[in-house]
Order: structure tokens, then sequence, then C-alpha cells
């Protein structure tokens, strides 16, 4: 890097196989929003996922192609009903424990797991890193990086209630992915931003994915 360069400091966002692909694509394009550079990395299981929910194959020789695709796809299925520019994201294959963002010295901003699944809450919460998303998801725990995990499950058992306490107490932000109704919402999009908004605020980025609180009643059912 040349004196006078800005580093290259993303936010890793990781998809894991909990059902909830909408969440993700409207944190992406929030953070691309932003100006935010991003590191995906997205899950075997989440492939099967978004399959199931979109329809389309998450390819990695063909990640841009399909990240387009998904990200311009509305949480009613319609798509192109957004636009994204992929400029500022990097991808890597969460096979690839060599990858960047597995080192606590690869540059980044902190994480965001949207969705978390139960599975990945465990594998997070004990250590095992058995791939890419919970390897980096360790990194940014034990370089006290600001990591958001969007669990997206029910009912919580025992075990992944005492899963979300240990990621409390090692300084996570825990976010389930329960959309609220005091900010008006009317479509289905509505809801999936509420929750894509709670997580970014988590983290303190700046988004206009959904109507705030201003302390009167009777706000949310205004159409303005």
């Amino acid at each position: 890097m040349n004196a006078g360069e800005t580093q290259r400091a993303p936010w890793i966002v990781g998809v894991s196989g909990a059902s909830g692909t909408p969440y993700a694509a409207a944190v992406l394009r929030a953070l691309l929003d932003a100006g935010e550079s991003v590191d995906l990395v997205v899950s075997r299981a989440s492939r099967l996922t978004l399959l199931d929910e979109t329809g389309i194959s998450f390819r990695d020789a063909h990640w841009q192609d399909d990240l387009g695709e998904w990200l311009a796809r509305g949480a009613d299925g319609k798509p192109d009903a957004f636009r994204a520019d992929l400029d500022g994201v990097r991808y890597w294959n969460a096979g690839d424990l060599a990858a960047g963002p597995s080192s606590g010295s690869y540059p980044a901003k902190g994480m965001l797991i949207v969705p978390a699944s139960t599975a990945c809450v465990a594998g997070v919460a004990l250590g095992l890193s058995k791939d890419l998303l919970q390897r980096s998801a360790s990194v940014t725990l034990k370089e006290r990086r600001p990591l958001v995990v969007a669990v997206r499950e029910a009912p919580l058992s025992g075990q992944t209630l005492r899963h979300l306490v240990a990621l409390d107490d090692a300084g996570a932000s825990v976010v389930p992915a329960s959309p609220a109704f005091y900010a008006g919402a009317t479509h289905i999009q509505d809801l999936v931003d509420f929750v894509a908004g709670r997580v970014l605020d988590a983290v303190g980025v700046p988004h206009t994915l959904y109507r705030r609180w201003e302390g009167e009643l009777g706000g949310g059912s205004r159409n303005d």
C-alpha cells in the first residue's frame, strides 16, 4: 500500500444455513449503499437454503452473477426489485481456512452473521472453527471486534440459549430475527428491512431501512 492510500477494512458477512436469506440480502445491500466494503462467506448449508428460498444456485466460479441475482430479488421473490453495485464485495469460499478473514492480522471492521442457524451459534460459541464462517467469527471475538449474531430459529432450546449467553459474555451482540410492527410495515420487505436495520444499528452503520420510534403513539399507522 502506498503512502496516502486507505487500507481496505471490510465488514465480514457470514450467511449460515438458517432460513432467512432475504435478511442477508437486505444487510448486504444496505452495507454497499452505505459505501462499506464487504467480505462475503456463504456456508455450504446456506447454499441449499438459498436454492430452496429463491431458486438461485450459488456457485463459486460464478459468484458475482449469482450474488447479483440474489441481491436484486425482493423478499417477496420478485426479480430485479433492487440494484446493487458489487464492486465493494470480496468473496471467500467457506472451505478456505487460509482465507484472509481466518487471521487476526487481516484488517476488518467486524462481522455480521445473517441469518445464524443454531448449529452456527453452537460452533461459534464453542470455538469449533469447522469452516471459514466459524473461524472468522472466532477471530472477530479474539480481536475484540464487533460480532453480530442474527439468530433465526423457533423455539430456542436451553442448549442454544446457553450458547447465546456465552456469545453475549464474549462480547457479541445477539440480534434475533424478530420483526417489529411499530415502524408501519405494509409489505414483507418492510419486515425484512427492520431486522436488517437492527443488525446494522448494532454496529453503527447508517441506513434508512425502517422508520425509527420517535415517542409518538400511532406513528406506525401513518402512510407517509
